[in-house]
């Protein structure tokens, strides 16, 4: 009896042990050190992509409280369907909240081949150690201050910490270089060939000519039509008459000739991919249309990730290219080997961290990186309202008077300086004429220091040759003066070229029914012109306003200026390129 006692006790005791330990061992189960030291399968690898394994919790430190918080924010349990209810009733579904409704339809698509194709985890219910994912697809987000349509967006299904891991993609399952080539051949994407060039190809390839039996077609399904995004390079004549007088007009349309010249170089002619390979590249689906079409996405969507092991490469990145802009985002989309901490798998993944916290329902946002208006227009199909790197080019064009510019304009001199200024320009790779960005509150100090050279004389120089100066810093009160009036005159010249005044702008804004008349790309353009006549007009008061601070207003202006208005002299050669096609140009664009 003693021992069977004895044994009856020590049973109970085991089952008081296993009551209690067996919570805490789950409970640890949950916890990022407990995976890291569970067994791994460290002498086979796998033969295909296994199923991403948590390591914390979404929207806290990975312990449990964090994790039944992230529930509770979420909706809680495995409700599925809920936000979006409340998504529906927040018109955020689309017409007739959701039923239907073809892209809410191609979401559900794009969602289930990520999960399938790519293991990625954005279930809206939770599992054990994974709350829910903290994004869902809105088909319909509306600018906030003016009302306009955005498209497609991603917002916070739960509440977001600063931090929190919102996605992760692999890279095989993007578009690139590299898979273009795949798609449609080496022999016939060359290795070397641009990126974009090469990327438009593949996009022609899956969306038109393969389809529905197309490995991407659920992603190709979520790409908007040309119409749908509205870059200005897409515009009809009329439409573009509106931004007459901005710089952007120019940029528009050497992007179009440009577009032109690289379809016709690449695809179209004899020796073009078309007529070489016509079952590849069938002449019924590779039209210029669809080439406008797959550039439009391109410079729209495409991410350039910077941290691969192969270096930089351009990518379109399936659910990453959802997010919108914002020009106050801290938040950039990069690659990164994947796997845990611990333990990598060779593989690469597209990874995206919140810049700050969330509220549920809020839109989650991205930089797309410091751009202005007339870059955002122009590429993405839009301008935005409050924007930090707003800037209007500004060209500075001075002619040095050499003997040959003054013998073919009357009433100039000839200027003992010009060679020698064309010889510095040289040696420092600059041009005679010059655009600019100019800022609401600033304008570059390169500009300063091209004009204090420009407009240097013997009296300046004294002898001394022109590179022994530092142009970073005022040469003489009279130089500075002649430096200053030049901006001046170059920001009043480049007002005078709009036919419409801010004021005759902001009354047509103002009528919000007649404003409503105006297509979207017209009330785009009405908007973007207001906004960089005001921002030229602050540019302007603030050069005054420091003419006047120096007290250089009465300085003798008779300097070695020859043209600062963008008026060509006889003899004077200009640069044929805007400051925004040099950006775009370091961009890589074909």
């Amino acid at each position: 009896p003693q021992k069977m006692m004895k044994k009856t006790s020590t049973m109970e005791k085991r089952a008081k042990t296993k009551a209690v330990m067996l919570p805490l061992l789950l409970q640890m189960a949950s916890l990022p050190t407990a995976l890291a030291f569970a067994p791994q399968p460290l002498l086979t690898k796998p033969t295909m992509r296994q199923p991403l394994q948590p390591l914390c919790m979404a929207g806290g430190d990975g312990g449990d409280p964090a994790w039944v918080k992230a529930l509770m924010d979420a909706g809680g349990g495995d409700e599925k369907g809920k936000f979006e209810e409340e998504m529906k009733m927040k018109g955020l579904l689309g017409p007739n909240k959701g039923k239907g409704n073809p892209k809410l339809n191609a979401n559900s698509r794009l969602i289930a081949w990520l999960e399938e194709e790519g293991q990625v985890y954005l279930s809206e219910s939770s599992t054990w150690g994974e709350a829910p994912h903290p994004m869902a697809i809105s088909t319909e987000t509306v600018d906030e201050i003016t009302n306009e349509s955005s498209g497609r967006g991603l917002l916070a299904r739960r509440s977001v910490n600063d931090g929190d891991e919102l996605f992760k993609i692999p890279y095989d399952l993007c578009i690139t270089r590299k898979s273009a080539r795949k798609a449609l051949g080496k022999d016939a994407l060359l290795e070397g060939i641009n990126e974009y060039l090469a990327m438009a190809c593949q996009l022609i390839h899956e969306k038109y000519v393969l389809g529905e039996e197309s490995f991407f077609a659920p992603y190709i399904g979520v790409l908007p039509e040309v119409s749908e995004v509205n870059p200005t390079f897409t515009w009809p004549d009329e439409d573009l008459a509106f931004l007459e007088g901005s710089p952007v007009v120019a940029a528009t349309q050497s992007l179009q000739m440009k577009l032109t010249r690289e379809y016709n170089d690449l695809l179209g002619g004899e020796d073009g991919l078309i007529a070489k390979f016509p079952d590849r590249f069938p002449a019924e689906h590779f039209t210029n249309d669809n080439w406008v079409w797959a550039f439009t996405m391109l410079f729209s969507r495409a991410i350039r990730l910077r941290n691969l092991r192969v270096g930089e490469r351009l990518a379109m990145v399936p659910y990453a290219d959802l997010i919108n802009h914002s020009a106050f985002s801290q938040a950039f989309i990069d690659a990164r080997e994947s796997g845990d901490w611990l333990f990598k798998d060779g593989e690469e993944e597209i990874i995206l961290y919140a810049d700050r916290g969330y509220r549920q329902m809020e839109q989650i946002y991205i930089s797309y990186g410091q751009k202005s208006n007339a870059e955002l227009l122009l590429l993405y199909g839009f301008a935005l309202e409050r924007n930090p790197y707003n800037s209007v080019d500004v060209t500075v064009s001075i002619s040095p008077r050499t003997a040959a510019v003054a013998a073919a304009n009357d009433g100039i001199d000839e200027d003992p300086l010009a060679q020698e200024k064309l010889d510095f320009l040289l040696s420092v790779g600059r041009d005679l004429s010059v655009d600019f960005p100019c800022y609401a509150d600033r304008y570059p100090v390169e500009m300063l220091e091209y004009l204090r050279l420009m407009m240097m004389t013997s009296e300046d120089t004294r002898g001394k040759p022109l590179e022994e100066f530092d142009y970073s810093r005022t040469i003489s009160p009279a130089n500075e003066a002649a430096v200053l009036n030049s901006v001046v005159e170059a920001v009043k010249y480049q007002l005078s070229l709009f036919p419409q005044t801010e004021e005759d702008d902001a009354m047509i804004i103002k009528d919000k029914g007649m404003f409503r008349l105006f297509s979207f790309n017209q009330r785009m353009a009405v908007r973007h012109r207001r906004n960089e006549k005001r921002l030229l007009k602050r540019t302007l008061a603030a050069l005054e306003k420091q003419i006047r601070n120096k007290g250089l207003e009465g300085e003798e202006l008779d300097r070695a200026e020859g043209s600062t208005l963008g008026r060509v002299l006889a003899g004077e050669t200009r640069k044929q390129r805007t400051a925004l096609e040099d950006k775009l140009e370091k961009m890589g664009l074909p």
